[in-house]
């Protein structure tokens, strides 16, 4: 990651530091600067997401804020999305006849290309753009990183809406992983008693208990994959059995691509009782 503080730089920034213009050449030249457009610059350590945004006229916004702050989203969507000021103009850069980007527009302390949102800002456009989950999601990731901050949560609860505000009491700042906070918001409306991040004898901290027995374990991409890996999660679950709980695992696949059989599988075992401790 760059911060877009650090590698984009304007041309009266340059001058104020003293880069003299012979200097400026010489970096151009080099391929420490990169002109983006008329008076504004990259560093050659910008990474290629902030340095787009910036040719754009704006700055990271929204979801590729939210990624490039490494906040986990659930959207895969490729577009960029710019934040602009009140006043900013959004530009087209040479060479791109066909630009897919998604403007973000600000108006109370919006982006300028040398400095990007804050966090409460970035997720509160999650919101308006991606949707409550999307939002859930992201808020409970940035809570778990330290992202944000008491303060952070005051102005964030302050400036959304009924449903986000209910979404905020809802998050905690122990969730594991994007995948643990998906499950847990998408269960929410059963009423069900559902655990997070539970220390158990034999088995170690599991992703979410739900009543008195039911595991639900959720996989991400990179965490088990390997059969050393598998086993490991065998063994977990074997030791769970041997304990009395049942252990239901999905994998990203299943939780984000094909969520009604994952809630088919939980609300089966609810329904069969399996979630209840034996009498």
């Amino acid at each position: 990651m760059c911060t877009a503080a650090d590698s984009i730089v304007t041309y009266a920034g340059l001058r104020a530091s003293g880069l003299a213009r012979s200097e400026l050449r010489r970096q151009l030249d080099a391929g420490l600067l990169r002109r983006l457009y008329r008076g504004m610059y990259a560093r050659a350590t910008a990474c290629d997401a902030v340095r787009e945004a910036a040719a754009h006229g704006g700055a990271l916004a929204c979801v590729s804020a939210a990624r490039h702050l490494g906040i986990w989203m659930l959207d895969e969507d490729p577009s960029l999305h710019v934040g602009l000021g009140g006043g900013g103009h959004f530009r087209h850069p040479v060479g791109e006849p066909e630009c897919r980007c998604i403007p973000h527009w600000e108006d109370d302390g919006g982006s300028a290309p040398t400095g990007g949102l804050s966090v409460p800002r970035v997720l509160r456009q999650v919101l308006a753009c991606r949707g409550l989950e999307q939002f859930f999601v992201a808020l409970e990731s940035a809570r778990r990183q330290g992202l944000i901050n008491q303060r952070g949560m005051i102005w964030l609860r302050s400036h959304t809406n009924d449903a986000a505000r209910d979404a905020i009491a809802f998050s905690r700042s122990d969730a594991d992983s994007g995948l643990e906070s998906l499950v847990r918001w998408r269960l929410r409306r059963y009423g069900l008693r559902v655990r997070t991040q539970v220390v158990m004898a034999s088995v170690g901290r599991v992703d979410l208990l739900i009543g008195d027995r039911l595991l639900v374990e959720t996989d991400g991409r990179v965490n088990h994959d390997g059969p050393l890996l598998r086993h490991k999660d065998l063994t977990r679950d074997a030791n769970a059995a041997a304990w009395g709980y049942v252990t239901l695992r999905f994998d990203y696949a299943l939780v984000v691509h094909d969520w009604d059989l994952v809630e088919r599988a939980i609300l089966g075992q609810v329904a069969a009782g399996n979630h209840l401790a034996s009498a």
